[in-house]
């Protein structure tokens, strides 16, 4: 062999020739040319929005026979513009886990057992419990002041609410006389 048909068949040489960019066929293998995108049996995309903060990054829901089957950032949205943290890269686990929660789950005091109970009755337990709790701790006056408040119940807000749930929560506890309301979204 020739000096210059050596260094013509060196790998290196070869691709600045055929593939300078390190792009095409001169770096695949037989394996990675089988390789799909998850998103390629997608059947559709269905735009949304990250449900762990109130950044609000944008989400694209790929979905094959009513499952979802991938959630990417949203390239388009001008928030994320494609990136996703961590916690919303992996969000689909929220859609797909086999531990998700579908019911209602409540624990009893002094119980070491959870059990299940219907959405009506949870949501009935705790619009009595705030009634009880207010009526209980209501002051009408502090000294010579009127203050109709109680301070037997606070909230602290997630940061996966977004402003405008924000300010519907606080309008809901201001009128019940709940003055201890915060939210940890500044984090």
């Amino acid at each position: 062999m020739t000096l210059g048909k050596l260094i013509a068949s060196w790998p290196v040489l070869r691709q600045a020739q055929e593939d300078p960019l390190g792009l095409g066929k001169s770096v695949q293998s037989p394996a990675t040319r089988r390789l799909r995108a998850r998103i390629a049996d997608a059947e559709h995309v269905v735009e949304s929005v990250c449900p762990y903060c109130a950044v609000g990054c944008g989400q694209l829901v790929y979905v094959k026979d009513g499952e979802v089957i991938q959630i990417e950032g949203d390239p388009a949205s001008p928030i994320s513009r494609g990136r996703l943290c961590p916690k919303g890269a992996a969000s689909k686990q929220l859609v797909t886990s086999p531990l998700r929660e579908y019911h209602v789950k409540y624990r009893r005091p002094y119980s070491n057992r959870w059990e299940t109970l219907e959405l009506e009755q949870a949501m009935d337990m705790i619009a009595d419990r705030v009634l009880k709790t207010r009526a209980e701790t209501w002051e009408e006056k502090d000294g010579d002041k009127k203050v109709n408040r109680t301070l037997g119940i606070a909230s602290l807000g997630g940061a996966t609410l977004d402003n405008e749930e924000n300010y519907l929560i606080k309008k809901l506890f201001t009128a019940l006389g709940i003055v201890s309301v915060e939210n940890q979204a500044r984090i």
